[in-house]
């Protein structure tokens, strides 16, 4: 081939060094190599996704400006639910109240982080409650009252004990759910929960339950936080984890006296060999 041919070929097939580099180093170590990514479609404008956001009316009261800053864009407008959230027009006062005032609404902004205590502070916490409650029909928060503790610890331990456990520290359920423990619930949300019925958990409506057999309930979960001494008359606690490991207490105690008392004995022995 004439020199000057030969020219116009390695003009024609130059290959630009930078990705001749890549290249060769993708078939050292056996990558594929380096291919521009292929051009996308242009985002739309943040405008035009803030204009799809529900907006509160102007003389919205601070209920409905947190209710349309923080719930609407998965609930609804008026509570009807979308694609991103169930509806909750019919929840009631004590789902919204139980739901917010125990942090678990709304979610937390990172992924599998749950939020330790509630988000808003309890003044906002009512005006939402309020503002919701307004949709509809649901539960209202209950009025706990005083209840009887023996009669509420035979419903606790038919109705709440295979999930909650029978000294309420909480349990695994089927499918990577836990019942949560009850140690830092409140009377009413307690009460709350047995109404409105919050995750995995069945709702018992007044006809299942009724409000006195709810106090009941609410008073024997008060005994299991130590908030009240009804069922330690006598002596310890030891932390109501159970029989079986307070007989192990029990058997641990008793076999640490009968070593003392062995020793005890064989040393009166020795002194009683020695004189």
């Amino acid at each position: 081939m004439p020199a000057t041919e030969w020219g116009r070929f390695q003009v024609r097939h130059a290959v630009p060094a930078g990705r001749l580099a890549t290249l060769a180093v993708a078939c050292m170590f056996g990558l594929p190599p380096a291919v521009p990514p292929a051009s996308t479609a242009a985002s739309p404008p943040v405008s035009s996704l803030a204009a799809e956001l529900p907006r509160a009316p102007q003389d919205a009261d601070r209920g409905a400006l947190l209710y349309y800053r923080d719930c609407a864009g998965c609930h609804g407008q008026r509570g009807t639910g979308t694609t991103q959230g169930p509806p909750i027009a019919e929840a009631g006062a004590a789902s919204v109240d139980f739901q917010v005032g125990t942090g678990r609404m709304p979610p937390s902004s990172r992924e599998g982080d749950r939020r330790s205590g509630p988000a808003y502070p309890p003044e906002d916490i009512d005006a939402l409650v309020r503002y919701v409650a307004g949709f509809g029909d649901g539960p209202p928060i209950p009025e706990v009252e005083p209840g009887d503790v023996a009669t509420g610890q035979a419903l606790y331990l038919v109705n709440c004990a295979a999930c909650h456990s029978a000294t309420g520290a909480g349990g695994a359920l089927p499918g990577g759910r836990t019942a949560p423990a009850l140690d830092r619930a409140t009377a009413v949300q307690v009460a709350e929960a047995v109404r409105v019925g919050p995750g995995a958990m069945p709702a018992y409506p007044a006809s299942l339950l009724d409000d006195r057999e709810v106090n009941a309930i609410v008073a024997y979960v008060e005994v299991l936080q130590n908030k009240r001494q009804d069922l330690d008359p006598g002596g310890l606690a030891l932390g109501r984890i159970g029989p079986l490991y307070e007989g192990l207490v029990g058997l641990a105690v008793a076999a640490l006296l009968l070593v003392l008392l062995g020793r005890w004995l064989g040393r009166r022995e020795s002194k009683g060999a020695s004189g």
